[in-house]
């Protein structure tokens, strides 16, 4: 996100980005990083928890408001976990399902080479 942010920045537009990992972020070159106190499967908050996403949210668009130049950063409160904490699905997303069956296509789905179908070894 932040190489795409500086993209966007170059192009007259104001950006900010939202991160777990705010130094790792910020060291990808986005211009405005706001670090949340988050794990990384749910930096918002609990899923169906409205009012506690709009609150992030806001508060990153404020901060967008507040950081007047690129490269500044702020980090909000530290949220600490979430009230729910299953982060991950009961059952695997499809890619993963596909990867533990099919383990040896792992390599051509990091290289972009996406099988269409059964026939392409999928």
């Amino acid at each position: 996100m932040g190489l795409a942010a500086r993209e966007i920045e170059n192009a007259g537009m104001s950006t900010v980005v939202l991160s777990v990992m705010p130094e790792v972020t910020a060291a990808a070159g986005a211009p405005r990083v706001v670090g949340i106190g988050r794990p990384p499967g749910c930096p918002l908050g609990d899923p169906g928890d409205a009012d506690g996403q709009r609150q992030v949210l806001r508060a990153t668009l404020e901060a967008l408001a507040r950081i007047d130049e690129p490269g500044g950063r702020l980090d909000l409160d530290a949220q600490g976990p979430p009230r729910s904490q299953r982060y991950h699905p009961e059952e695997p997303v499809p890619i993963v399902q596909l990867i533990k069956r099919k383990p040896w296509l792992a390599a051509r789905l990091m290289s972009g080479d996406i099988p269409e179908s059964e026939e392409d070894g999928a």
